[in-house]
């Protein structure tokens, strides 16, 4: 522990977070126990100490009791911690002499029928974050310059929409597209439901744009073969047919997309007369034959089994849409919609879907366990109303296959060291304080490759992906936090590479010194997860705010 003459004055204030703490813990004994510990020159309780009185008791506090350091006991960090550093911060004090401890979800949360324990318990969690308190250090933000210029992988409609907002905002933008053309999945549909507009007009509209745009860089037929770097600095390889183009790049947004489950072995599937939604884009767009008057969609077709689990969302909009643009084509023609369950969310899709029913679409519920049966013209199946089998004419049978990952999403995913989930889409940072981030700062995403997305969906995340982007490009720096990786003891590292292999961030390489082979930490890509200072077997690394002398006055302070 500090000595007498470090002067350490702790601020502490405990957080009722309305009933989700005081409701479980006795408070009153809480804050008689806090005004007893080591270093404690000053503690309170409030009722929410996020809200702005709790906000400006600590600052009042800072300043009217002389406190150089602050511990709040309340909810998360992850969503809370910012909001009481920069309160410190306000009040002149460095922001890393703040502690949070959680007394909500890893205390009254999880022991809600245990009082008495719940405040010991309570009790040592604010006695461990005291006595680390007391050895915190001042640390200073790391600030580094962003190249003005982004890149943008993938061309449909999330990466177009994503490009342009950028570009209007006066950014250079990189477009990287693997195949011939911009517009991705979207140059092959026919109307976008609910409004029906046209999908061709649509994507004309935005390629037109991007091609005529001065800030804008297209290749296609291209894919990015390597990305090295960080947030603000990425050097970025790009496969042309001309040859590798080499570009400084400040961040990336990841807009891969996903493409249609082909239900090869599925329902008779031939892409004649079993076709897919996307198959039925094609011939909705040249018109509908004549001899087509019975046609049976069948939901769900390799979509929520033990290989592929998830709900692809948008299959059933687009089979209640397209199977309005038949009747619309073919008034006369009868089209039954199979389904195991109906997902239109939104209001217009919902109206569209009512309007459906209106037309004369007939749907039918079946179960997973008794799936529909084809064969040449008809389709049979278990209507439970009736509590009988019954045969369906069709002339057409269209599946409503679910949007899987995009080939080659996991070789994206190892090049930008970026996650992706079981079902192999990408993994943003937090799916709602981060939706469009990815955990590795200056790498966003947008549209199908994070999940499946309709037309709608994916212009927004496209918007939301630009402007999450233009955040570091505008202000033409980043400042990172400094809780990083440091080389606290240059002698004992042997630049063995371990460390570097276990990064998940790329943020360690091993440099050569005048005293040998030594591990280098780049701050700006650093994330502090503590991976390679709990791994060095020479204890060479540690991590600021959480060094051992930290660590071990927490234990200490547990055991005591």
């Amino acid at each position: 522990m500090p000595n007498k003459e470090d002067n350490i004055r702790i601020g502490v204030f405990v957080c009722h977070c309305g009933s989700n703490i005081a409701g479980y813990l006795n408070m009153e004994e809480l804050g008689a126990y806090v005004e007893t510990l080591p270093h404690v020159a000053f503690a309170k309780r409030n009722l929410y100490t996020c809200s702005e009185g709790g906000i400006n008791e600590i600052k009042k506090a800072i300043k009217e009791q002389n406190l150089n350091r602050v511990v709040v006991a309340s909810c998360t960090p992850r969503t809370h911690e910012p909001l009481f550093r920069s309160s410190c911060a306000e009040a002149g004090l460095n922001p890393y002499l703040f502690e949070m401890v959680n007394i909500r979800d890893q205390c009254s949360w999880v022991h809600m029928q245990q009082k008495d324990d719940g405040t010991a318990k309570a009790k040592d969690l604010i006695r461990m974050g005291v006595a680390k308190a007391a050895l915190l250090e001042p640390q200073v933000p790391i600030i580094s310059e962003v190249a003005q210029r982004a890149l943008v992988i993938g061309a449909g409609i999330a990466g177009m929409t994503s490009t342009l907002a950028l570009a209007n905002r006066g950014y250079e933008v990189v477009l990287v597209e693997r195949g011939e053309r911009l517009g991705g999945m979207l140059n092959q549909l026919n109307k976008l439901g609910p409004t029906m507009a046209d999908a061709s007009a649509f994507a004309d509209e935005k390629v037109k744009a991007i091609t005529a745009h001065p800030k804008i860089t297209v290749f296609t037929k291209a894919r990015v073969t390597e990305a090295q770097g960080f947030i603000g600095k990425y050097k970025v390889d790009i496969e042309t047919e001309s040859g590798v183009k080499k570009i400084d790049i400040g961040v990336i947004i990841v807009a891969t997309g996903g493409r249609l489950l082909v239900p090869e072995g599925l329902y008779n599937y031939d892409g004649k007369k079993v076709i897919t939604q996307l198959e039925a884009e094609t011939l909705l767009k040249q018109g509908l034959d004549k001899g087509v008057n019975n046609v049976v969609m069948i939901q769900c077709a390799g979509g929520r089994t033990k290989e592929r689990p998830y709900c692809s969302r948008i299959c059933c909009q687009t089979a209640v849409k397209n199977a309005m643009l038949i009747k619309e084509q073919n008034p006369q023609a009868r089209v039954s919609i199979l389904y195991r369950d109906m997902q239109m969310y939104g209001v217009e899709n919902e109206e569209m879907f009512r309007d459906s029913k209106a037309k004369g679409i007939r749907y039918i519920k079946y179960e997973p366990e008794d799936p529909p049966q084809v064969s040449d013209g008809k389709v049979s199946v278990y209507h439970s109303l009736l509590g009988r089998k019954i045969d369906l004419a069709a002339d057409l049978v269209v599946l409503s296959t679910p949007i899987v990952s995009q080939d080659g999403a996991e070789a994206t995913s190892q090049l930008l060291r970026v996650p992706i989930d079981d079902n192999g889409f990408f993994l943003e940072g937090h799916v709602k304080l981060r939706p469009l981030d990815f955990a590795t700062d200056g790498v966003f995403l947008a549209g199908s490759a994070r999940f499946p997305a309709n037309i709608r969906e994916a212009v927004a995340q496209g918007l939301g992906a630009a402007s999450r982007a233009s955040i570091p490009l505008s202000k033409g720096s980043v400042v990172v936090e400094p809780i990083i990786s440091i080389l606290a003891n240059e002698d004992a590292c042997r630049g063995c590479g371990l460390c570097v292999a276990l990064c998940p961030y790329g943020a360690l390489e091993i440099k050569k010194t005048d005293k040998g082979r030594k591990v280098h930490i780049i701050d700006v890509a650093c994330k502090g997860c503590g991976v390679c200072a709990s791994t060095c077997y020479q204890h060479a690394l540690s991590v600021n705010s959480f060094t051992d002398d930290q660590i071990n006055a927490q234990i200490n302070a547990f055991l005591e």
